[in-house]
């Protein structure tokens, strides 16, 4: 049966709420940024949603937000590393709450102590972080069993990139990365029962301390999440492993890919996926058709890339050092110019600079839209930005 021509669509109904409303008496719905201001000032009360002219969701009314999750934060000019280098563009970090830290990460290494991971090296997973990671990354939670969320997630991430692609002191080699992806994926999204088939998936499974951490992980990801925002952190993760297979080809036929192949990979390879549990975490819903419409989805991948870009330029002596040194962007960029690494690094900085002022560019262009969730998920990944970057410069992991 055809739709009448009249009766707007799903798609139509997204459309006219990222174009944002018109008309008269429709200028109080837009999101408005207060000359010269950033931020609230501290101990300013400003109720959720004042001057926004929508109704908000009934979790804003419960006590339970912050009321600082709304105004974008601001931009600054952050020294890294020896301080030698060229400054990184990033935010202004929201929080530092190293009892919250503390609490989340003594929390998640008595989980990695359960499923088994880094069992050998947990003094120096516990001295990594994780759980100030997710402190510094989601500050509109001071819930520790929600940031509890992302620090198992990352911490798995993290965990499959060590034992599968990049460490070959805990066992990772080339040639078996796609296979153990498979198992990963069948981890976190269990396929439907295949008889015996399935007993022996679930012996592997259980086998294998990393299929181990992300089942947990993904399970207690199911327990604060609803389906749609489980099924984007999974998806997400399975095309980052896309780019994985790409790694281990290069490393295992010890040939460097040209930067822009690299780039075009590491952009589906980056802190995007961390950024999909960023409303999970936050207790609210970016609707699916707005997660993924294509402004929000490239503002959330140019901030997701600027952050593994931060990545790369701290892990630049460490990836050189491991016996099959996996694709960087500094030594790909100082390799195809021959160049020297610190020039390299600068042109980093460089694109790391220019990924930040776009999604800049586009925070700006999406301010219109009166979605408070959209709002806040942007906001969200100005945090994680900036928290990535904090994190880097002070985790033991880079040091």
């Amino acid at each position: 049966m055809s739709a009448d021509a009249s009766t707007p669509t799903g798609a139509d109904k997204v459309a006219r709420l990222l174009a944002g409303p018109s008309g008269l008496g429709t200028s109080a719905c837009h999101f408005p940024r207060s000359p010269g201001r950033d931020t609230l000032e501290p101990g300013e009360d400003q109720a959720p949603g004042k001057d926004y002219g929508i109704d908000l969701p009934a979790f804003y009314h419960s006590g339970l937000a912050r009321k600082d999750i709304y105004a974008p934060l601001p931009y600054m000019e952050r020294e890294w590393g020896d301080g030698s280098y060229p400054p990184l563009y990033c935010p202004a970090t929201v929080r530092i709450d190293n009892d919250l830290a503390n609490e989340v990460n003594q929390r998640l290494v008595a989980w990695a102590e359960k499923v088994g991971i880094y069992a050998t090296q947990i003094d120096k997973f516990r001295d990594t972080g994780f759980g100030r990671l997710a402190m510094l990354t989601h500050p509109d939670s001071n819930d520790p069993d929600m940031l509890l969320v992302a620090a198992q997630m990352n911490a798995a991430w993290w965990a499959a990139d060590d034992y599968y692609a990049d460490e070959t002191s805990l066992g990772a080699t080339p040639t078996e990365l796609p296979p153990r992806l498979a198992l990963v994926m069948s981890a976190m999204d269990p396929p439907p029962p295949a008889g015996d088939y399935t007993r022996q998936l679930d012996a592997a499974t259980q086998a294998d301390p990393v299929l181990v951490a992300l089942t947990s992980a993904t399970a207690h990801l199911t327990r604060h999440a609803t389906p749609a925002q489980v099924m984007r952190a999974c998806n997400a993760t399975f095309q980052m492993y896309v780019s994985w297979t790409a790694y281990a080809a290069w490393r295992y036929l010890e040939t460097l890919p040209p930067v822009w192949r690299y780039l075009a990979a590491r952009q589906h390879d980056s802190f995007y996926t961390s950024m999909t549990l960023i409303d999970v975490v936050g207790g609210y819903e970016l609707p699916a058709n707005l997660f993924c419409e294509q402004r929000f989805h490239r503002a959330l991948m140019q901030a997701g890339t600027a952050s593994v870009i931060v990545n790369d330029l701290h892990s630049v002596a460490r990836e050189a050092a491991d016996e099959l040194p996996d694709s960087n962007l500094v030594l790909l960029i100082a390799a195809e110019e021959n160049c020297s690494v610190r020039e390299a690094t600068e042109r980093t900085v460089c694109l790391h600079n220019d990924f930040v002022r776009g999604f800049e560019a586009s925070q700006r262009q999406l301010a219109a839209v009166p979605s408070v969730e959209l709002q806040r998920l942007l906001r969200g990944a100005q945090a994680w930005m900036a928290g990535g970057f904090e994190w880097h410069s002070t985790s033991s992991r880079y040091k």
